[in-house]
Formats: C-alpha cells, structure tokens, sequence
C-alpha cells in the first residue's frame, strides 16, 4: 500500500491539494477533461461481483505440456471512487467503490496502453473514474476486473481523511456527511436501509388503502402538539407564521372533506432542544382512519413496523448493542396505571401518595395538576423501563386534549404510546370528533401558558371543520427517525439524519 492510501489526509497541507493540482493539469494536457461526462453502460459492483459464477475455465490444447488451463470472464464496465491504490512497478491495484460495495481493478501497463498508463499515474485517492475489462481472479483468487480502457470522471482535489483515524469526531462526521458516507464502514449502507424502511412504510399504507397528501408547512396558528415552534415572517402579508410542530390538524380536516383513510410523511419542526432522541428538524408520519380507533392504529402500527424490517433485510429479532430486540408480533399491550403501580410502588389513583413520591424523588409538585405531576413521575420513573416493545395504553384524559375519552370512564382517553428501549416511538389516539368537547379542552389547556407557547391560541377553523362533522376515526404518529434508529442498532438520532442541525461553523 503506498503512503498516499495509508495517511495522505493526516500530512494535511496546501502541498497535497497543489500536487492533486499538477495531476489536474496533467491530465488535460492528455486532451482529457477532468470532471468526464456522461458515462453509459455501467452496471452496479454488486451486479458486476455477481457476475463472477461466469468465469470459466479453459483447459489447455496439450495436456502434456503441463500449460495450466485459462480463465476467461465476461466484459464488464464499471464506474466508481478510488478507496485503495497500490502500485507495484508496471501494475497498479485499485479498489473501487459505488454504493453497492466495492471491488479490485489491475491496471497493467501493457494491457491499457501509453496513453492510459499515463492517466493513471494521475489517480488520487477519491478520484472518480471509469473502467472497462475483463472480470476475472488474480492468482490469489482476488476477483478483480483486468483494465483494458479507462475514463476519468471527477478529480478530486482535496485529500480523503486518513486511512485508521479518519472521521472518528462525531460532529466531523455530521458536518462533512459526504465524507462519513464514503470512508465510514456501514454508515451508507445505514441510510440506505433508513430508504427501504421508508418505502416500506409507504408500500404498507398503500397496501391498506391510505393515500398520500401534502399538509402545509408554514402555519398561521402552531397546533397539535405541545411544542415551541420556530417563527418567521411573511413580508407581503405582514404576519408572523409557524414552521409546522405537527401535522394533524390539517389531515383531520381531510377526513371531514370526506378523505377517510390518509397521512402524510414529512418534516416538522420544533424549536427545543438536541439530545441523542431529538433534533429539531424531523420526520414525522401521521395517519388517520376514518371508522377506527386507536385498537386499529395498534394494528397498522404493528403491522407496518414488522413489514418495514422484513423490507430492510432484517429478521424480527435484532441486535440492539449487546442486547436483541424481538418484534415478533403481537407486541405486548399494558395500561398506563399498571405500568405505573409496578415501576414507583405506589398506587396511581392516590394523587397524594403521587405527590409524595414525587416531592421524595427531586419532582417540585407545587402548582401541578395531579394528572400532569404523574405523568412526570411516569416519564422519570417508568419510561426507560419499558424495554418493549410494548404499547402503553390509556393515558390520563386531562393530559390528551385531542383524544376521545373511555366509554364509561371519562377520567382516560384512549390513547397509547409505543415504547422500545424506553424510546417512545409511536403516539395514537381514538380521535376527539365532539367540537363543544375539544373547544372546552382548548380553552382549560390555554389556561396560564405564555404567550410564545404554540398552544397558546385556538385554531378556530379546525373547530369550525369538526362542526361540519369529522367521522370518528383513529390516528396515529410514528417518529420514523426514532424508529430507524431502532432498527439499524443506533443510538444517536444525529446519525440516522443525513444533515442534523449544527453550530454553524468559523468562517475559514
């Protein structure tokens, strides 16, 4: 391996970028352009490693003569990044990667010809070229494709980081992204499989009859969540305008439009804080059924995360660090009291012996409403215990303003939450469609809160929408970050978002 391949980035410098820029002159006084052009006929390296059941062998004329048998491979025509060079006299080894894998190329002196053996004198590690040959075995058994032309496609003109200590700065890796996907193992592979989970999810939906819509980004009134929302301004109106916290409010407006099964996947936004579980800009999918309940989202969620790992290439049971996850269905299903009563001691309808547990375990329940003090307990005390998965259901009803309450016991609202490895992944309600009911709960949870809170005014015109009669219905919201981080063993979100919010950087 030449020096280049082992530390070209660790020696840093203007003098590596100048003599990638003598190479660039080079190569145009080969009368070749150095950013190439459109490059047809390449197939995949998977496809060309594939490929490889085609070499056969030849045996010799004579078997006499103790000439050993040839191979001979298909001609194939690739196209890729240049990861790894060696040069070894008249040959050069190249391992050159796409985004299917990566595979060796020989580049002989004889075999290419002067012209070609002086292009490739010119490659840099990182360098995008093309190459046409003969997939065949070296001696060693590599499998490697025998260059019999060459293209040169992209310079690349800065060096790629060092062989052993690379990106290994997390924050280095989030802002130079195109760089953690080349020279990170499995970082690319990670955000192709976040693709098929997501076409998945889509497929599903599709398969029960869902269609896809596209809400509004920019709201004039932030509402569906309890969230800050980040604010901008609309110059032609002169008015102030809310990046979206949530999308549901819009797609129930669409069932009362008579769209009975919808949802939509997309961005939303909250102004808080970033942590290993939050970013502030992030994917949300939100669906609603009209005729359903929150029974039938336990179903679609079940049914759509199992078909998602199926369609990553994944079995049920995966690997969660040292640990495996088994989302072999039916998932397990208890009630919020329950949970709560096993994991304090304590029983959950006495609100005093709440308040004490709380007041005993750094919780200030001065002020709270009793249902607010336990769900805080429940978030401190209870949630990272739910190894999962498993959905938690019936919360209490005062803290759910946009859910419909138990027949019979109007103090729970049907709703539950979808916990692994103490992540809350997914939130479901049976819908709240009584518009005198959900005015009434707008206006107690307006009550004391600031003005900044995105809760802080009614959206009057979802109100006027359920008047009109919205079909009682069960939605649901699955944080699609969360559950990929899920299912490719991932800890931070940060590394399953490819473009996180950063610090903005110095100035060079």
């Amino acid at each position: 391996m030449n020096k280049e391949s082992t530390g070209e980035a660790a020696s840093g410098g203007a003098g590596l970028e100048a003599a990638r820029r003598e190479k660039l002159r080079k190569i145009r006084e080969l009368g070749l352009d150095p950013w190439g052009g459109r490059f047809d006929g390449h197939r995949p390296i998977a496809e060309i490693r594939a490929r490889q059941t085609e070499i056969t062998v030849e045996p010799a004329g004579d078997c006499q003569t103790g000439k050993p048998p040839e191979q001979r491979g298909p001609k194939v025509r690739a196209a890729g990044r240049i990861v790894l060079e060696r040069k070894a006299g008249k040959l050069i080894f190249a391992d050159l990667a796409d985004w299917t894998g990566r595979i060796q190329i020989l580049i002989g002196k004889k075999q290419v010809g002067e012209k070609h053996w002086a292009l490739a004198q010119c490659f840099d590690l990182g360098d995008v070229v093309g190459v046409d040959g003969e997939l065949n075995r070296t001696r060693t058994g590599e499998l490697t494709i025998f260059a019999e032309d060459l293209h040169f496609l992209t310079k690349a003109l800065a060096p790629p980081p060092a062989k052993h200590k690379g990106l290994t700065d997390p924050e280095l890796r989030q802002r130079m992204r195109y760089l953690d996907l080349v020279y990170t193992e499995g970082v690319l592979e990670r955000f192709l499989r976040r693709t098929k989970i997501v076409q998945s999810i889509r497929a599903t939906l599709a398969s029960e009859g869902f269609v896809e819509v596209e809400g509004p980004t920019l709201h004039a009134i932030a509402g569906g969540a309890a969230a800050r929302p980040f604010i901008t301004h609309h110059n032609a109106l002169d008015i102030s305008l809310y990046l979206r916290i949530a999308l549901e409010l819009h797609l129930k407006r669409l069932l009362v439009g008579g769209m009975e099964r919808v949802y939509e996947l997309g961005r939303v936004y909250r102004n808080e804080g970033i942590s290993p579980k939050h970013n502030p800009e992030f994917t949300m999918l939100e669906v609603y059924q009209a005729y359903g309940d929150y029974r039938s989202m336990m179903d679609l969620t079940e049914k759509t995360i199992v078909e998602a790992i199926r369609a990553s290439g994944q079995e049920l049971e995966l690997p969660w660090g040292e640990s495996r996850i088994d989302f072999t269905p039916p998932f397990a299903r208890r009630t919020y009291d329950d949970l709560f009563a096993e994991h304090t001691g304590i029983a959950p309808d006495d609100p005093e012996a709440v308040k004490r547990f709380a007041a005993g375990h750094g919780i200030d329940p001065a002020g709270k409403h009793a249902d607010v003090l336990k769900n805080e307990v429940f978030e401190q005390f209870v949630e990272d215990k739910l190894a999962g998965p498993v959905f938690v259901l019936d919360y209490p009803a005062s803290i759910c303003p946009l859910t419909k309450r138990k027949a019979g016991r109007p103090e729970i609202a049907e709703r539950f939450e979808l916990f692994v490895r103490g992540m809350e992944v997914a939130n479901a309600y049976t819908e709240l469609n009584d518009p005198d009911l959900q005015a009434e709960l707008f206006s107690r949870q307006l009550e004391g809160l600031a003005e900044e809170d995105s809760m802080a005014r009614t959206d009057h015109d979802f109100l006027r929408a359920l008047r009109h009669g919205m079909p009682p219905a069960g939605g649901l919201g699955i944080g699609i970050d969360r559950l990929v981080m899920l299912l490719t063993d991932t800890r931070s979100i940060r590394d399953v978002i490819l473009f996180p919010l950063l610090r903005p950087e110095a100035e060079p």
